[in-house]
C-alpha cells in the first residue's frame, strides 16, 4: 500500500524543524485529503501540517483507510496494513525526532488511535473526532494501559453512522488505556462543529509540545 500526500503545508513549510511537532490530518471513509484542512483555522497557528490521502481508492476521487463491511468494524487486516502505510510515509517524510499531533475524523479517527496503539512514543497528542477503535489488540496496548496518555474524543449524540457497539467499545478502550477527555454534543450527527473545535483547541493548548 502506498500513501499519497497532498501538499497543503506550503504556507507553513518554514515552520518545520528537526524536532518540532507536526500535525497530521486523517480524513474519513469516502473522502480525501481536501476534507479536513478547513479545521486548521481553529488550531495553533505555529504548527506545520500535512493532510494524508488514504490508500484504498474507492473511485471518483474518494478514498478509505480500510474497506467498510460494517461501519465501526472494518477488517483488522486492512486497518493494520493502513497503519503500516502511514508509518512508512512518516518515516520517509518526517524527521524521526518530530512528535506527531494526530487529528482524525471517523475512520481517520480509528487511524489516529492506531498510530497511538503502535508507536506511542511518536505521538504527543491524539484527537479522535466521531471515530472508534479497532477490535483487535495492538502492540502498544499494554504500555498505554500503564502510561495513560492524554487523548480527546468528541462525538455527536445524534451520530447514526458509528454503531452503538463501536462507541461502547471505544469508550471502554479509552478509559482503560488513556486519560481521555470525552465530549458529546447534543444536536450533532456524524460531523464536526465549532463546539467540537473549541474543545479540541483547548486540549491542544494544554499539551506540552
Amino acid at each position: 500500500m502506498a500513501l499519497e500526500v497532498k501538499n497543503w503545508v506550503s504556507d507553513r513549510a518554514s515552520l518545520l524543524t528537526p524536532d518540532g511537532p507536526v500535525l497530521l490530518l486523517l480524513h474519513g471513509y469516502g473522502s480525501n485529503e481536501e476534507d479536513l484542512p478547513g479545521l486548521i483555522q481553529y488550531l495553533p497557528d505555529s504548527l506545520p501540517w500535512y493532510s494524508l490521502r488514504a490508500p484504498v481508492d474507492l473511485g471518483n476521487g474518494y478514498f478509505a483507510w480500510a474497506n467498510r463491511v460494517t461501519p465501526g468494524n472494518p477488517p483488522a487486516d486492512d486497518v493494520e496494513l493502513a497503519t503500516e502505510a502511514i508509518w512508512q510515509w512518516v518515516d520517509a517524510n518526517l524527521d524521526s525526532r518530530s512528535p506527531l499531533i494526530v487529528v482524525g475524523f471517523s475512520q481517520g479517527g480509528l487511524m489516529a488511535t492506531q498510530l497511538l496503539r503502535t508507536r506511542p512514543e511518536r505521538i504527543v497528542a491524539t484527537v479522535v473526532l466521531a471515530g472508534f477503535t479497532l477490535v483487535a489488540d495492538q502492540t502498544a496496548d499494554e504500555r498505554l494501559a500503564s502510561e495513560k496518555p492524554r487523548v480527546i474524543y468528541c462525538r455527536g449524540l445524534q451520530d447514526d453512522v458509528i454503531s452503538p457497539d463501536a462507541v461502547q467499545r471505544t469508550l471502554a478502550w479509552l478509559k482503560g488505556h488513556t486519560s481521555a477527555e470525552i465530549y458529546s454534543y447534543d444536536g450533532l450527527g456524524h460531523s464536526i462543529d465549532e463546539r467540537v473545535m473549541e474543545d479540541v483547541a483547548t486540549y491542544l493548548q494544554s499539551v506540552d509540545f
